[in-house]
């Protein structure tokens, strides 16, 4: 089982030939074994997983008396679990599913928080509250709502209804917990959140969901091979698939392509889509360099986005994911009429297929340049393999790139200007930049 990389139309346009000139495999190489031997790495080298695995073991059955999971998060602390959630756990959009329900409350939403706390039954419900810091406002700001509606509630019993996914030592979350016996599990120091869906974040969800997490494991372990051995060598790093797909990604910048579509022709998987936006957007976005993400949905967005795609600007490559052995579904009638003929002993999966090969040829014919990523099934184990791929390609994206992809300075910007709105103390200069904005000229037009 495996997930091929198919380069045949990588070289469209103005790409001419092999990329990554100027890149040493060798320095790489040797990057790479000193991060990895740090610590630095978890998403490569996965250290955290057999202490992970006996303690998911552990809360298993805990999990599952709950007939609801209300997941508190925000980013990489929602994206994860919901790729994971719609590619693994349909039924629950399905008619007649009879539980178990995740509800991930990954935005500041008045309408869906006042619905939860209005329709979920508290006594079934366990809500997971994930912030590596403690302190991520809007989840903070979920979290005193719910708290105060668990314990009107359920009295003392409370904290018996809230799990937290939160930094080892300190932080709001960390504090609360202590004071109150809430369990708890941590996210590795040096795990971000959006390469976090491997860890405590992700595979608690897909725990009470019933998704063999193992098989997720397994695959990601296998993915990375010797990437998070601390022991690469230079020849095989220049010829892992990740490695390449950065070279590539590298060419498509020099080369002026400004936008990196994400086209996943997996109904079930467009949520990793959304994933890969904020990993791909977040890790690369920094000192005017990076390309833009563009999840796409097939078929959906043939129907909407494609026209763009073909006829509009050629600033665009594409990544384009299919699945090798998907459901066949059901097949159409043996005589659908003249007009569908050719219809006739096809399934809807020969529909998805022929629409999938549709595009990509259109795609080559419009000389955008794809990569062809292929998933042996559609399985946890692929889906496994499928993150660390995409990790392993953004992290050498942006070594290349001579920029941190860990980190993300942009963003906390935005946060401490919303703090300062709200009167939080200190933050002096950002209050002062509000007051100047504020003071602008009122230019609003009414329609």
């Amino acid at each position: 089982m495996s997930i091929a990389v198919d380069w045949s139309y990588a070289l469209q346009g103005r790409l001419e030939g092999p990329a990554c000139s100027g890149v040493d495999p060798e320095q790489m190489a040797s990057r790479l074994n000193i991060e990895v031997n740090r610590g630095e790495l978890p998403f490569l080298d996965l250290a955290h997983w057999s202490d992970l695995e006996i303690k998911l073991r552990e809360i298993s059955s805990s999990l599952r008396k709950f007939k609801h999971m209300l997941l508190l998060g925000i980013g990489g602390s929602a994206l994860g679990p919901r790729a994971l959630q719609k590619a693994f756990f349909p039924q629950q959009e399905q008619p007649g599913h009879n539980g178990p329900w995740l509800w991930i409350a990954d935005n500041v939403c008045a309408y869906s928080m006042e619905a939860w706390l209005d329709k979920l039954p508290p006594e079934e419900t366990l809500v997971l509250v994930i912030s590596k810091s403690g302190g991520t406002i809007e989840t903070v700001g979920q979290y005193l709502l719910v708290q105060k509606w668990m314990q009107q509630k359920l009295k003392d019993a409370w904290s018996n209804h809230f799990f937290f996914i939160t930094d080892p030592d300190k932080g709001f979350l960390r504090q609360v917990a202590r004071e109150n016996n809430v369990r708890t599990l941590s996210v590795p120091q040096k795990l971000g959140g959006r390469y976090s869906v491997l860890s405590a974040v992700g595979l608690v969800p897909a725990e009470f969901l019933g998704l063999d997490v193992s098989k997720l494991m397994q695959g990601a372990r296998d993915g990375t091979g010797f990437l998070g051995s601390g022991r690469t060598d230079p020849v095989e790093l220049s010829r892992h698939p990740g490695f390449r797909l950065a070279c590539w990604a590298l060419e498509l910048m020099r080369k002026e392509y400004t936008q990196l579509i994400f086209f996943v022709y997996l109904p079930l998987w467009a949520q990793f889509g959304q994933w890969f936006a904020q990993l791909w957007a977040e890790s690369l976005g920094k000192k005017g360099l990076g390309s833009m993400p563009l999840p796409a949905v097939g078929v959906t967005d043939q129907h909407s986005l494609q026209q763009m795609f073909l006829d509009g600007p050629k600033d665009k490559g594409c990544l384009f994911l299919t699945g090798k052995e998907l459901p066949r579904g059901p097949f159409f009638d043996q005589d659908p009429g003249e007009q569908w003929r050719y219809l006739q002993n096809k399934s809807l999966g020969d529909l998805l297929e022929a629409e999938a090969i549709g595009t990509m040829m259109a795609l080559h014919e419009n000389s955008v340049p794809l990569v062809h990523l292929e998933l042996g099934r559609d399985d946890p184990y692929h889906a496994g393999k499928l993150i660390v791929l995409l990790e392993s390609m953004t992290l050498f994206t942006g070594w290349m790139l001579d920029i941190n992809p860990l980190d993300q300075p942009a963003v906390e910007l935005g946060k401490r200007l919303a703090k300062a709105k709200l009167g939080a103390p200190g933050l002096e200069q950002e209050k002062q930049k509000l007051a100047t904005f504020k003071a602008s000229p009122d230019q609003r037009q009414e329609l």
